[in-house]
């Protein structure tokens, strides 16, 4: 649908006929497998209904918890599916209408569910599938949606295909994974590793098996074989999983590093990195740094991803109706390259493929941030973009961008980039309230293994995954008193936490949920295009978001300590504003002609 046409009316009828499937869902029964009520409303209405729910992912705000460190209901220290149902009202609250979950089937927990053993299962930790079939139903009746994370790439080594693939050359799961004979290898000696690849997690990407004399392949740690995607009965075996949660109702999927699936078929090394003085270096392992190219973003990706979306498109259900959204978690170098992954023109792949060119940029330069988000408005052939600053992979907000003085206000500028923009929006939980990262500070201390192989230099993501903080009592109010929870909380849980930010509309709480009241009401916002304005500008970025027959928004975000002032030009536009949103504190400009911005001010404002 070519958004640009939209009129305001049209917006208000989808408004209203959101509000009126909310309250259908309300009313349904919550047992799983019991039939909703018959829809009453007039076919014109259901209609507009059924197309709100095919496109609800167009301008949806998703919301990733790490099932671990969000709510702990049984006392374990570990969070739970019980947990994360007991905050769905929060989550309505601000506005979410999707939750992301990372891996909660059962595992190792080597990588904290990343390696797992049972694709159709939950691990005991997290609960069961009775608690996982309640959190569905209790999610669709506030209208939220739960998607899961699909790790294709690799399984956990406890996995009984690999079990299986390992227990001898002739066993009929040998080449579901990647075996490959040494170089060099003879009978009385393994050789070296078939050629210089390394693992994501540091070190070699190969491990001898002495068992069977054979190295496999591992991308990521040694305990997360790769499969091997050129066996047909991998292809199913995947699509059976992944109808299995179809079934059961999920709205999606967010699929784990996708553009791995694949490797160089000849085998060749990767090339070495060079400085800027042609010299090679080492990484944070101690490795000789290496390109990916042989490991990363091949085309083989493509045609698996059209055969999945192919295979997702045909369920759909009244229980649960519409479109079942594919995310793909695509680190890729350029503009053109994440165009690719919506797929060509009758072959869809992703839904929404992560834009990560924007949100990961990690300083803010206004020059970098204009370009990269006029590219996605421009150069994605029209498709709907996700924007993503933040996840459970990466340094939070405040050790990427903050500046240890003004890092709410900071927030405020990422937070307006991410959902005053046109596309979906993606952020992590604890941004809401501008949680801060917080590594150990001790090896010892260290759960995760990135930070195990890595440290000092690396000291892994823990910093980034401790639990969410709700109130200032004990343990943050993620676990009972006297329980010690997974990972530490962080002193700041005093002043950082949900129940002080939601009773200050000053708070950074507050600012989150008034843009995304914006983004799902105004017209322009929903789905007007983007325009950039006042391009020569070095410290302020502005742009308008513009859609038919709806008046125009403006918005200006200052990047730097420093007050600034901005003018700008929209054709045809008396000049006039109405403010929107803006910074607390801030000043309410009379026209485009003078808005005052204070240091990293953000100001919005509707165009009369």
């Amino acid at each position: 649908m070519n958004w640009t046409a939209i009129t305001k009316k049209t917006v208000t009828s989808f408004i209203a006929s959101c509000s009126i499937i909310v309250a259908l869902q309300a009313a349904a029964p919550a047992a799983a497998g019991q039939s909703a009520p018959p829809n009453p409303l007039p076919n014109a209405d259901a209609q507009s209904a059924n197309s709100a729910e095919q496109d609800w992912w167009k301008n949806a705000v998703l919301y990733e918890i790490y099932p671990r460190s969000f709510q702990d209901s049984n006392g374990d220290g570990i969070g739970d599916l019980n947990g994360i149902t007991q905050r769905l009202d929060y989550l309505k609250k601000l506005g979410v209408d999707a939750i992301w979950l990372s891996p909660v089937y059962p595992s190792p927990q080597v990588d904290f569910g990343y390696d797992i053993s049972d694709y159709k299962n939950i691990d005991p930790q997290y609960g069961t599938l009775a608690d996982f079939d309640r959190l569905i139903a209790e999610a669709n009746k506030r209208h939220i949606r739960i998607l899961m994370d699909m790790v294709m790439n690799h399984t956990s080594d406890k996995h009984e295909w690999f079990i299986q693939s390992r227990s001898s050359r002739t066993n009929p799961y040998r080449d579901w994974y990647m075996w490959h004979d040494g170089k060099g290898q003879t009978a009385a000696d393994k050789g070296e590793p078939p050629n210089n690849w390394q693992s994501d997690f540091g070190h070699s990407a190969w491990e001898w098996d002495e068992k069977t004399r054979q190295y496999y392949y591992h991308k990521f740690y040694i305990q997360q074989p790769d499969v091997n995607w050129d066996n047909p009965k991998i292809h199913e075996a995947f699509k059976d999983i992944v109808g299995f949660w179809l079934k059961r109702g999920v709205g999606g999927f967010r699929f784990d590093a996708i553009t791995t699936l694949f490797e160089d078929p000849e085998m060749r090394d990767e090339d070495v990195l060079l400085d800027k003085d042609g010299k090679s270096y080492r990484n944070d392992y101690g490795d000789i740094a290496l390109n990916d190219t042989r490991t990363n973003n091949l085309p083989g990706t493509h045609p698996v991803m059209q055969e999945f979306r192919a295979f997702s498109d045909t369920f759909n259900s009244p229980k649960f109706p519409g479109t079942r959204v594919l995310i793909g978690e695509t680190y890729l170098p350029n503009i053109a390259e994440l165009a690719k992954q919506y797929g060509p023109l009758g072959k869809p792949e992703f839904h929404l493929p992560m834009d990560t060119q924007v949100g990961f940029i990690n300083k803010l330069d206004v020059a970098q941030f204009r370009a990269k988000l006029n590219d996605v408005e421009t150069a994605i052939d029209g498709n709907i973009p996700l924007l993503v600053f933040d996840n459970h992979d990466n340094p939070r907000l405040d050790a990427r961008y903050g500046d240890g003085v003004h890092d709410a206000d900071i927030q405020r500028v990422i937070s307006t980039m991410l959902f005053a923009n046109r596309g979906t929006a993606l952020f992590y939980y604890g941004d809401e309230i501008g949680m801060k990262t917080t590594p150990p500070t001790r090896k010892e201390d260290v759960k995760d293994p990135v930070g195990l192989t890595g440290w000092p230099k690396d000291k892994g993501r823990d910093g980034e995954r401790t639990p969410m903080q709700w109130d200032s009592g004990s343990n943050a109010g993620f676990t009972k008193a006297g329980v010690a929870p997974w990972l530490p909380v962080p002193p700041t849980y005093t002043t950082v936490n949900v129940k002080a930010e939601e009773s200050d509309p000053n708070s950074l709480f507050a600012w989150y949920q008034s843009l995304i009241r914006l983004k799902k009401t105004n017209p322009a916002f929903a789905h007007g295009d983007n325009v950039m304005l006042d391009t020569a500008n070095t410290k302020v970025l502005s742009w308008m978001r513009q859609a038919a027959g709806a008046p125009s928004i403006v918005v200006s975000v200052n990047f730097t300590a420093e007050p600034q002032t901005v003018s700008l030009s929209v054709p045809g536009a008396a000049g006039k504003l109405k403010t929107l949103l803006k910074t607390p504190g801030g000043s309410d400009p009379a026209s485009l002609g003078q808005i005052q911005l204070a240091a990293f001010g953000v100001y919005i404002g509707q165009v009369k």
